[in-house]
């Protein structure tokens, strides 16, 4: 996945301190002092730029995300924010190369040349000081996302349904096959990943937060995130539903939220009835994850819709600017 790629975003100091440091080496093998102040300001504005693209080339181009990264990016962070951020990161780059010159030129033509490079280099690190909160800021983003859960292009199954229902439960009762399974860092009630292998068929879980029956306006991140996962890349939907009410919520209100999802999706839905132990349901294949009883059957019905994914088209590169 892309965002695993993606290194720690230095601050202004880090930056400044390493372009610093590396003109200073290159300083000191000038016998002509002033000409090595000049070279001081070339090396400290070349470094910059160089860095400072650098941070831009490691994210990538949202717009060519698959549908689920690019939303769940968007619910964390709002991908304009994101590029008002990297568009900051341009400016200061764009900066250090269009003035570079400038500098380096004053530096020739000033009457005291070590002066005139410590004005320089001083013009150099206000830019970069001015971006310092963006560089944090998008440190802060590339410490979340490159742990976001690795979702395969392969046959899935989105479970859904109001929190406390049983769908944790039931996603660790058949993932076992190849128990692959990673916790979404942006909540400790994020999305769950876990494989199966059943045979030469492959298939993933992704186990939602629970998803309260409100308007979409109205719901939080993390409802929003199960929603994405739901639109974005379920080729099944698994609705559980807790006839007994021990999740906490009225079982009228579950069905409407089942009765929503069905209205607004075009992919199959299949709806279980859980805890079946306590309380069965009329019209729904039952269940109980607890006592593990119809959970096979369920997961046969799942595997009825099973097929292989079709092609991917990869999009055509997107040139970085800055």
């Amino acid at each position: 996945m892309e965002f695993e790629r993606i290194p720690t975003v230095p601050t202004a100091d880090e930056v400044l301190d390493k372009c610093f440091r590396r003109a200073a080496a290159k300083m000191k093998l000038k016998a002509n002092k002033d000409r090595a102040n000049q070279d001081f300001v070339r090396a400290v504005s070349h470094s910059i730029h160089d860095r400072l693209v650098h941070v831009i080339q490691t994210f990538p181009e949202f717009e060519t995300l698959p549908p689920f990264y690019r939303e769940t990016v968007d619910i964390l962070y709002g991908i304009p924010r994101l590029k008002k951020a990297l568009g900051a990161i341009g400016w200061a780059a764009r900066w250090s190369r269009l003035h570079g010159p400038d500098l380096i030129y004053e530096t020739r033509r000033g009457a005291d040349p070590m002066a005139a490079r410590k004005r320089a280099v001083a013009r150099l690190a206000s830019v970069v000081h001015q971006i310092d909160s963006e560089l944090r800021f998008l440190n802060d983003v590339r410490n979340v996302v490159r742990k976001l859960p690795h979702v395969e292009d392969i046959f899935t199954v989105v479970i859904a349904g109001y929190p406390n229902v049983g769908k944790s439960s039931f996603i660790r009762l058949v993932s076992t096959a190849d128990p692959e399974v990673a916790s979404y860092p942006f909540t400790t009630k994020g999305v769950i990943v876990g494989h199966r292998v059943d045979g030469r068929k492959r298939m993933q879980f992704i186990d939602t937060p629970g998803v309260l029956d409100r308007l979409p306006e109205e719901r939080n991140p993390i409802e929003r995130q199960a929603m994405a996962a739901i639109t974005n890349i379920a080729d099944v939907i698994l609705f559980i539903l807790d006839p007994s009410e021990h999740c906490g919520f009225p079982l009228e209100d579950q069905i409407k939220l089942y009765e929503e999802i069905t209205s607004t999706i075009d992919i199959p839905v299949i709806a279980v009835a859980n805890k079946s132990d306590i309380k069965g349901l009329d019209g729904y294949p039952l269940m109980s994850t607890g006592q593990n009883s119809g959970v096979d059957e369920v997961l046969h019905t799942i595997m009825e819709y099973w097929r292989e994914p079709g092609p991917v088209e990869e999009p055509e590169p997107y040139p970085i600017t800055y």
